[in-house]
């Protein structure tokens, strides 16, 4: 399998990024979701928030790089083609996606510098994107859970409509996205 794309399949970098970036966003979620089983102020519950923040702005760094592989390689066909309206859909539900995985990351770390916190990123401390202001910090993480909860219905439709082109209409939008198997007769 080649790592660029072809006019009829995605390269073998698109797709590990695209499932790399999958296996990210479900500890992303997780981490932020399993911090409520603990105490506030305890360790464990401050030790998931922090793999929240860092794997939250690795989202950030894998949505850039994403998204240049996206401009820079061509977009396999999909067989048989969509309608008009399909392609427009499947566009912009792309564009809505990447717009998620690129703002969330960067509220993130809007709260983060409202509310004078460390940013922390792998042993690195970034640097704040603001100046400390707890109200303002207090307006962003409301609007940072709000579209956490809308993330989750964007995944799961998107999830879905591969499913759908799958099964439903037959066509390759799903399997031009997996892992390509060896040819067992080779």
């Amino acid at each position: 399998m080649s790592w660029k794309n072809s006019e009829n399949r995605y390269g073998a970098l698109s797709i590990s990024m695209h499932w790399l970036m999958v296996v990210l966003m479900i500890f992303v979620f997780a981490s932020i979701e399993c911090r409520v089983f603990f105490e506030k102020g305890t360790e464990t519950r401050d030790l998931f928030k922090m793999w929240h923040f860092m794997l939250g702005l690795s989202v950030l760094v894998l949505v850039v790089a994403r998204i240049y592989l996206r401009i820079s390689q061509i977009t396999p066909k999909i067989t048989p083609m969509l309608s008009t309206l399909q392609h427009t859909a499947a566009k912009l539900g792309h564009i809505v996606l990447y717009t998620f995985m690129v703002i969330m990351p960067i509220m993130g770390w809007l709260i983060l510098s409202a509310e004078g916190k460390v940013i922390p990123f792998f042993g690195l401390e970034l640097p704040p994107l603001v100046s400390p202001d707890k109200a303002l910090g207090h307006d962003i993480e409301e609007l940072h859970e709000t579209f956490g909860l809308v993330g989750y219905y964007l995944i799961a439709l998107h999830a879905l409509a591969a499913l759908v082109h799958h099964y439903w209409q037959k066509d390759d939008t799903l399997t031009r996205m997996l892992p390509q198997r060896k040819n067992s007769n080779h």
